[in-house]
């Protein structure tokens, strides 16, 4: 049986455990991890997927990513929102896209299941194609291609903060089962550079905390850059004794921004920073184990009043990545890097009723 991972002080194996079966308690039965309000949408469910992983729950992990190969279309995107099994908002959003790649690095790097990784390599290489081809010729990929498959206008930071990480895994995942794909390591290349550079690619987001550390968090960012800016906006956004703001201009600490900037701390080698902010976004966790979205400090009240797999989730990698307990505790961390070096073992366990 494979290690579950533990902050010393923060939060023990046990309660990980906990937090990982509060997901696979709301996956729905055709393998969706929805949104409290009910949707699923394919990068919040991967996100999800892989934290069930790290706590060993591979059934509920595995039954998800079937969700994704029956889901996906013959373009290789995902529904911004399914219901239902069925599309609630049909545009297809790139980042979304871009994060089953993670997924799935992530879960070989955790389980060396390779025959897994084969299986799921189509599903991958659709999506990322998917990607590549909203990608403008300076180099950002705008966030979604509508239903009538007109691109949109515009590129979100955070979003391809988020596909720079995805294009790496992909490119990782792509050379390990040796079908190497360097048109998307070009694109990562490219897109790099305008993350790092052009600032004015991108939509104007900045009140959300998410525009300021997913360029770290993604690895477009690293070394004295990274370091600039966190330092930058940390009085902006982080709330000492609380955790994070979701936008600089309300009262709102929400979990799941607090344990992404924690991951995007470690990966800059800010452990004290990353370990404070981790303990102080606990106060959000529920005795079952679930964490709730967010607490409104003026009202003294969780706002919204509900409690998000995708908030466990953060909450369960952030352990790992400060833990550095499975083998794949490092996919934020490395993101940025060329190489990693897969030594998981498959130590999984059957999710428990």
């Amino acid at each position: 049986m494979r290690a579950v991972p533990a902050v010393p002080g923060i939060i023990d194996a046990d309660q990980v455990t906990r937090t990982a079966m509060s997901i696979a308690a709301i996956q729905d039965e055709d393998g969706g991890v929805p949104w409290p309000e009910g949707h699923v949408d394919a990068w919040n469910h991967v996100e999800c997927l892989m934290a069930m992983t790290v706590a060993g729950l591979c059934e509920p992990a595995r039954k998800g990513y079937d969700w994704l190969a029956r889901h996906q279309r013959p373009d290789g995107s995902w529904p911004m929102k399914v219901t239902g099994g069925q599309a609630a908002e049909p545009g297809g959003e790139s980042n979304h896209a871009a994060y089953v790649a993670v997924g799935v690095w992530h879960d070989l790097l955790v389980t060396s299941d390779e025959a897994f990784a084969r299986a799921m390599w189509p599903v991958v290489s659709k999506a990322l194609d998917f990607v590549v081809g909203l990608q403008t010729t300076r180099g950002e990929v705008v966030w979604e291609r509508a239903s009538s498959g007109e691109p949109a206008s515009y590129a979100l930071l955070t979003g391809c903060s988020s596909i720079y990480q995805g294009l790496r895994c992909g490119v990782r995942l792509a050379e390990r089962l040796g079908d190497p794909q360097p048109d998307w390591e070009l694109a990562a290349d490219r897109l790099g550079h305008v993350l790092m550079a052009h600032p004015e690619a991108f939509a104007d987001k900045s009140r959300f905390s998410m525009d300021w550390y997913y360029p770290v968090l993604g690895g477009a960012v690293r070394g004295p850059r990274a370091s600039l800016r966190l330092d930058q906006e940390w009085e902006t956004f982080v709330v000492p004794g609380l955790g994070v703001r979701c936008v600089s201009d309300q009262p709102w600490v929400t979990g799941a921004e607090s344990c992404e900037l924690v991951l995007a701390l470690d990966a800059a080698g800010r452990r004290e920073q990353a370990l404070g902010v981790f303990a102080d976004m606990q106060h959000l966790r529920h005795e079952d184990g679930s964490y709730w979205t967010g607490w409104q400090f003026v009202n003294g009240k969780h706002f919204p009043h509900e409690r998000s797999g995708y908030t466990a989730a953060a909450v369960i990698l952030a352990a790992d990545a400060l833990s550095r307990t499975t083998p794949g505790s490092g996919v934020f961390r490395d993101a940025g890097d060329q190489q990693v070096r897969i030594t998981g073992d498959c130590g999984c366990e059957h999710a428990r009723a």
